[in-house]
């Protein structure tokens, strides 16, 4: 339980510093200074704890699953938030419905009720985002909403991956080798971008300083070490209500901190998406 409240609690809130973030940082380099520095955490907690280091073929494993995981998927969401309305962000990221079809690909067919439940959820989000939020003040850009939804693809794909793939025994040794994988990833996409050269230590902001070390903390080292357990010790559906319920903990942190408002609109999206997680959690 407290793996899963991490994931929902934490992830739902890295919205707010993702936003805070990526005002004078580049996307790239969010990313790839982010997950360096809880990769290399996790790595020497798990040595401290006297975890094995990884062998080759788990180092092989480790990549693939940090570059689908977080130079592809995670990325690709810092990405689009930057030209994507925010609440055509939150109905574009599919991850439960892929997460479904990638298991379902490898024989293990959904039951009806988990099928309820996700066409219940996405109901949900449609209510908590509203027509007015999915339209934008302007014309969506196409591009940015591919890139969104691919990311959605790899990320899930990652997921699966990393419930079969050859990784170390050690939680905390296999996040931070995936971690500092898809790092090294992100760090040369920063590089073939321009990032790197055109980026200065001075041009961050205070707010942009307290957003990415949030990330680090609580999105890299809390929510994504403890997603990454469910993944491989928890059924695929079950790990993949996260991404219902991280919309409403965005919503009420915004409210929370940045002042956003609350209505009706919110309040019955969240009975629903509850609702829908209910129904997932209970499908066989």
């Amino acid at each position: 339980m407290l793996n899963f409240a991490a994931v929902y609690i934490t992830w739902g809130s890295t919205y707010l510093g993702i936003a805070y973030s990526v005002r004078t940082i580049p996307v790239f380099l969010i990313g790839a200074a982010r997950f360096l520095i809880s990769g290399l955490v996790l790595i020497a907690l798990a040595r401290f704890t006297g975890a094995a280091a990884p062998t080759r073929r788990q180092w092989l494993s480790a990549t693939l699953a940090g570059v689908l995981l977080l130079t592809l998927g995670n990325s690709s969401v810092v990405w689009a938030e930057t030209r994507v309305p925010s609440g055509t962000t939150a109905l574009m990221v599919t991850t439960p419905f892929w997460l479904v079809v990638f298991e379902w690909l490898r024989g293990r067919r959904p039951s009806v009720s988990i099928i309820a439940g996700l066409v219940i959820g996405a109901l949900g989000i449609g209510i908590l985002v509203g027509p007015r939020a999915i339209a934008g003040s302007g014309q969506v850009d196409p591009l940015a909403a591919a890139v969104l939804i691919v990311g959605s693809v790899f990320w899930a794909l990652g997921s699966v991956y990393t419930r079969y793939a050859d990784l170390p025994q050690s939680p905390l040794m296999a996040t931070g080798a995936e971690m500092l994988c898809g790092s090294i990833a992100l760090f040369a996409l920063a590089a073939l971008t321009g990032e790197l050269s055109t980026f200065s230590l001075d041009q961050v902001s205070t707010p942009s300083w307290l957003g990415f070390w949030y990330l680090v903390t609580f999105g890299s080292l809390i929510g994504f070490t403890s997603y990454i357990w469910l993944m491989r010790n928890v059924p695929t559906h079950h790990a993949a209500t996260y991404a219902f319920v991280n919309p409403i903990v965005a919503v009420f942190i915004g409210w929370l901190i940045a002042g956003e408002q609350l209505s009706p609109r919110i309040g019955v999206a969240s009975v629903v998406i509850i609702g829908a997680v209910v129904v997932i959690t209970r499908g066989r």
